[in-house]
Protein backbone atom coordinates (compact mmCIF):
# COMPACT_ATOMS: atom_id res chain seq x y z
CA UNK A 1 0.00 0.00 0.00
CA UNK A 2 1.35 3.41 -0.88
CA UNK A 3 1.01 5.81 2.03
CA UNK A 4 1.14 9.57 2.13
CA UNK A 5 4.93 9.65 2.51
CA UNK A 6 5.77 6.83 0.12
CA UNK A 7 6.41 7.40 -3.55
CA UNK A 8 6.27 4.69 -6.16
CA UNK A 9 9.13 3.96 -8.50
CA UNK A 10 9.28 6.32 -11.45
CA UNK A 11 10.64 3.41 -13.57
CA UNK A 12 12.83 5.66 -15.74
CA UNK A 13 16.23 5.29 -14.12
CA UNK A 14 18.23 7.74 -16.24
CA UNK A 15 20.05 10.31 -14.14
CA UNK A 16 18.08 13.16 -15.69
CA UNK A 17 14.76 11.46 -14.97
CA UNK A 18 15.75 10.68 -11.39
CA UNK A 19 16.83 14.28 -10.74
CA UNK A 20 13.60 15.55 -12.27
CA UNK A 21 11.56 13.20 -10.07
CA UNK A 22 13.45 14.31 -6.97
CA UNK A 23 12.87 17.96 -7.86
CA UNK A 24 9.15 17.37 -8.35
CA UNK A 25 8.92 15.43 -5.11
CA UNK A 26 10.82 18.06 -3.13
CA UNK A 27 8.67 20.85 -4.59
CA UNK A 28 5.63 19.17 -3.01
CA UNK A 29 7.21 19.96 0.38
CA UNK A 30 8.19 23.59 -0.31
CA UNK A 31 7.20 25.79 2.61
CA UNK A 32 6.47 22.85 4.92
CA UNK A 33 8.45 23.37 8.11
CA UNK A 34 10.71 20.49 9.08
CA UNK A 35 10.35 18.58 5.81
CA UNK A 36 14.00 18.59 4.73
CA UNK A 37 14.98 15.33 6.43
CA UNK A 38 11.94 13.58 5.01
CA UNK A 39 12.73 14.86 1.51
CA UNK A 40 16.36 13.78 1.86
CA UNK A 41 15.29 10.27 2.90
CA UNK A 42 13.00 10.00 -0.11
CA UNK A 43 15.65 11.39 -2.46
CA UNK A 44 18.23 8.93 -1.17
CA UNK A 45 15.71 6.14 -1.69
CA UNK A 46 15.23 7.21 -5.30
CA UNK A 47 18.83 8.07 -6.24
CA UNK A 48 20.66 5.75 -3.86
CA UNK A 49 22.77 8.46 -2.25
CA UNK A 50 22.92 12.27 -2.05
CA UNK A 51 25.67 13.69 -4.26
CA UNK A 52 26.02 17.46 -4.67
CA UNK A 53 23.80 17.55 -7.79
CA UNK A 54 20.92 15.93 -5.87
CA UNK A 55 21.43 18.35 -2.98
CA UNK A 56 21.28 21.29 -5.42
CA UNK A 57 18.00 20.03 -6.90
CA UNK A 58 16.52 19.70 -3.41
CA UNK A 59 17.72 23.15 -2.32
CA UNK A 60 16.23 24.75 -5.43
CA UNK A 61 12.94 22.88 -5.12
CA UNK A 62 12.54 23.71 -1.42
CA UNK A 63 13.79 27.28 -1.94
CA UNK A 64 16.44 26.93 0.76
CA UNK A 65 20.21 27.31 0.65
CA UNK A 66 22.50 24.55 -0.53
CA UNK A 67 24.46 25.10 2.69
CA UNK A 68 21.39 24.17 4.74
CA UNK A 69 20.82 21.00 2.73
CA UNK A 70 24.50 20.01 2.82
CA UNK A 71 24.66 20.72 6.55
CA UNK A 72 21.86 18.27 7.26
CA UNK A 73 23.28 15.65 4.85
CA UNK A 74 26.72 15.75 6.46
CA UNK A 75 25.41 15.91 10.04
CA UNK A 76 23.35 12.71 9.96
CA UNK A 77 25.17 9.41 9.45
CA UNK A 78 22.20 7.79 7.72
CA UNK A 79 22.70 10.05 4.69
CA UNK A 80 25.46 9.26 2.24
CA UNK A 81 27.15 11.48 -0.32
CA UNK A 82 28.90 8.47 -1.84
CA UNK A 83 27.27 5.42 -3.44
CA UNK A 84 26.61 2.64 -0.95
CA UNK A 85 26.48 -1.01 -1.74
CA UNK A 86 23.40 -3.16 -1.70
CA UNK A 87 24.72 -4.91 1.41
CA UNK A 88 26.35 -3.14 4.35
CA UNK A 89 28.86 -5.08 6.41
CA UNK A 90 29.27 -4.08 10.04
CA UNK A 91 31.85 -5.57 12.36
CA UNK A 92 31.88 -4.93 16.10
CA UNK A 93 35.15 -3.42 17.24
CA UNK A 94 34.23 -2.88 20.89
CA UNK A 95 36.72 -4.12 23.47
CA UNK A 96 35.36 -7.67 23.75
CA UNK A 97 34.89 -8.01 19.98
CA UNK A 98 38.35 -6.61 19.32
CA UNK A 99 39.96 -9.05 21.76
CA UNK A 100 38.06 -11.95 20.16
CA UNK A 101 39.32 -11.13 16.65
CA UNK A 102 37.17 -8.29 15.34
CA UNK A 103 40.17 -6.52 13.81
CA UNK A 104 41.27 -9.72 12.02
CA UNK A 105 37.78 -10.07 10.55
CA UNK A 106 37.92 -6.49 9.27
CA UNK A 107 41.36 -7.02 7.73
CA UNK A 108 40.23 -10.23 6.01
CA UNK A 109 37.08 -8.58 4.62
CA UNK A 110 39.13 -5.66 3.29
CA UNK A 111 41.43 -8.15 1.56
CA UNK A 112 38.63 -10.30 0.12
CA UNK A 113 36.50 -7.39 -1.10
CA UNK A 114 39.41 -5.13 -2.11
CA UNK A 115 37.94 -2.10 -0.33
CA UNK A 116 38.82 0.05 2.65
CA UNK A 117 36.47 0.71 5.56
CA UNK A 118 33.57 2.86 4.38
CA UNK A 119 34.11 2.09 0.69
CA UNK A 120 31.84 0.25 -1.72
CA UNK A 121 32.83 -2.53 -4.09
CA UNK A 122 32.88 -1.68 -7.79
CA UNK A 123 29.70 -3.73 -8.40
CA UNK A 124 27.92 -1.84 -5.57
CA UNK A 125 26.98 -5.10 -3.90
Amino acid sequence: MIGENTHACCCDHSEEALLKRIGELAAEYRGKEGSLIQVLHMAQGIYGYLPLEVQKVIADALDISLAEVSGVVTFYSFFSTQPRGEHTIRVCLGTVCYVRGGKKIVERLKELLDVEIGETTADRK
